[in-house]
């Protein structure tokens, strides 16, 4: 479980996310949207302890991010390019993750195997180095990355963003798939209304860096949201 606890992020006297209590349950699918600077990205960082908070804690089962790295073996995240190695090709960004996750180069070819029709023939052996390829592929490598080795808690900061429609659909599919048994927790962030609530069973909307609405997806979700963003 993750829980935010008088959660704030303060730069000078503007607050940037005031989150009292948050509690995000093991197994969810958990969606963050809200216009740009609602405060998802700066939550995503806190949560990563990329950022100090102002006040207050993030835990993630029950480790404080900021106070110990136990939570790094089984967290994983893909929040934009800057968490690429540039300078390797995709092949060897992808060994590089599966080490620090325990990995054999055989295990992570074998996992990769999956993701065949996501990459389309434009990531693995080409021999082209992460920082020359398109958006879109970069992000591709960024997401199948953040999956290898089993963690139990990912982070996904716009993972449909740059994706063509065709492999969004995939990406949709893949990540349903993961969800089934209730064992990964996935945090997603997104400005597509429409893509978060297929693939989030709740979904949670911040405005000016507050929760304005915490919503279990259903039937009626995407018109209430589409409603809420549209006065």
């Amino acid at each position: 479980m993750i829980t935010s606890t008088d959660l704030t992020k303060k730069y000078g006297e503007e607050t940037v996310l005031n989150i009292e209590s948050l509690e995000i349950p093991k197994g969810q699918t958990f969606g963050l949207v809200g216009n740009n600077g609602a405060g998802k990205t700066t939550f995503f960082n806190l949560l990563l302890d990329l950022i100090q908070p102002t006040t207050g804690f993030i835990t993630n089962n029950d480790i404080q991010v900021d106070k110990s790295e136990d939570w790094k073996p089984f967290t994983a995240a893909f929040i934009d390019e800057s968490f690429l190695i540039g300078y390797l090709t995709p092949e060897e960004y992808f060994y590089f993750i599966g080490e620090l996750r325990g990995m054999n180069k055989a295990d992570v070819d074998k996992f990769l195997q999956q993701f065949d029709e996501i990459f389309n023939n434009e990531i693995i052996g080409n021999k082209k180095y992460l920082r020359d390829l398109s958006k879109g592929n970069q992000k591709k490598a960024g997401i199948v990355a953040a999956l290898i080795g089993n963690p139990s808690i990912v982070i996904l900061d716009e993972p449909f963003a740059n994706l063509d429609p065709t492999t969004q659909i995939r990406l949709k599919k893949i990540l349903k798939s993961l969800t089934e048994d209730k064992e990964v927790t996935f945090l997603i962030s997104s400005h597509d209304l429409n893509h978060v609530t297929e693939v989030c069973e709740r979904i949670v909307v911040l405005e000016k860096g507050d929760i304005v609405k915490d919503i279990t997806t259903s039937a009626e979700t995407l018109k209430e949201l589409e409603g809420y963003f549209s006065v």
